[in-house]
């Protein structure tokens, strides 16, 4: 979700890439349809590892900072600073998945941590750029 709201918010002007722990889930399907509501499209985004980036010749020396969105990330990440220079930033949000009866329920979970995501990306990277897609009203 981080990546594509972050590309939507402010275009080219920061270069972002997604990464986790694990390489081998597909987006969730309830991930893709609240970040559709926002024009944010994920359906051909697929998750993949920092040891893939690295795999395929992804620099991380390259990058300044990684945002961790959950405790295993943040492990992961600042296992990599013994290598690389890189600052971290843990941002605890609601992790949705297995939450919620039904449907409509599962969707405001996602929501919630859709929602909770964006006003970090605001708070830490300021308003949308020109470049983003999503002006400010």
């Amino acid at each position: 979700m981080a990546e594509g709201m972050m590309k939507r918010l402010y275009g080219q002007s920061i270069y972002v890439q997604s990464a986790g722990v694990k390489s081998d889930l597909e987006i969730d399907g309830f991930a893709i349809a609240v970040c559709q509501e926002l024009g944010v499209e994920l359906s051909r985004h697929r998750a993949r590892s920092f040891d893939q980036m690295q795999e395929w010749g992804d620099d991380l020396s390259g990058f300044d900072l990684v945002v961790c969105l959950s405790p295993a990330s943040q492990r992961r990440a600042l296992d990599l600073t013994r290598y690389y220079h890189l600052e971290v930033e843990y941002w605890p949000v609601l992790d949705p998945t297995g939450l919620g009866e039904g449907r409509e329920a599962k969707l405001m979970s996602y929501r919630q941590t859709r929602d909770q995501i964006k006003t970090k990306l605001l708070a830490r990277f300021g308003p949308p750029s020109e470049e983003g897609e999503e002006k400010p009203k």
